[in-house]
């Protein structure tokens, strides 16, 4: 049975792909052998790529970063300049006015981040309210209800345990007082009478007029 069995299957080739038996056998071991060698190509390489990608990027985590430096008082202008897009700066975030540095967390907090919205700024209002909005990306504690001023307290304890404090937001009100101080010598330029200078004043004319009344008698006696 077997023997008829093959003689059909070779006529059938031949038949059909008008190869003899033995050229559509190499025929199909060359198209294997093919499949295989692209195979080890390409789809060996693309398995490859996430391993390496992914190896660089532990690497780069593993990284030590550099110890935080302390930056003082600085305003909230120039805050934005620590937003994770300059990777020479610190990463650096503001709660309540106190300035943090979160550059071991840039997975959250960096460019492309989850949180990354908050990084450069002072984030209070946002946290407090769990919000996104451009409007609330700021610390104006103002309107916030109980529960909103409890979650915030305890982003902030989250922040002084884990992060390092480098610094703290200039207080806004003090620039337009420290404007006006100059102004002041200017409004008194123009002196403003005083009962002591009415005083003198009358003693000068009492004794202008003492003078004159002596010169006038000494005119008399003469």
């Amino acid at each position: 049975m077997d023997v008829p069995l093959l003689e059909t299957l070779k006529e059938a080739i031949t038949a059909y792909t008008g190869l003899s038996p033995t050229t559509f056998a190499t025929v199909v071991a060359l198209a294997l052998a093919g499949f295989y060698v692209a195979y080890g190509m390409f789809g060996g390489s693309s398995d490859y790529h996430p391993q390496q990608s992914s190896r660089s990027f532990q690497e780069e985590e593993s990284q030590p970063l550099p110890p935080p430096v302390q930056l003082g008082e600085i305003s909230e202008e120039e805050l934005k300049a620590y937003d994770g897009n300059d990777s020479n700066k610190p990463l650096l975030m503001a709660i309540k006015g106190q300035i943090y540095d979160v550059s071991q967390s840039r997975m959250f907090y960096g460019p492309g981040g989850p949180y990354a919205l908050f990084a450069g700024k002072d984030a209070s209002r946002a946290l407090a309210k769990m919000s996104f909005e451009d409007k609330d990306l700021n610390g104006d504690l103002t309107g916030l209800g109980v529960f909103e001023l409890e979650a915030l307290q305890d982003w902030e304890y989250k922040f002084m345990s884990k992060y390092v404090k480098v610094g703290t937001i200039k207080n806004p009100e003090s620039a337009p007082e420290s404007s006006a101080t100059p102004v002041q010598p200017a409004e008194s330029t123009q002196p403003e009478s005083t009962p002591d200078d009415h005083v003198s004043q009358s003693t000068e004319l009492a004794a202008g007029e003492t003078k004159e009344e002596t010169t006038g008698e000494d005119n008399k006696h003469e």
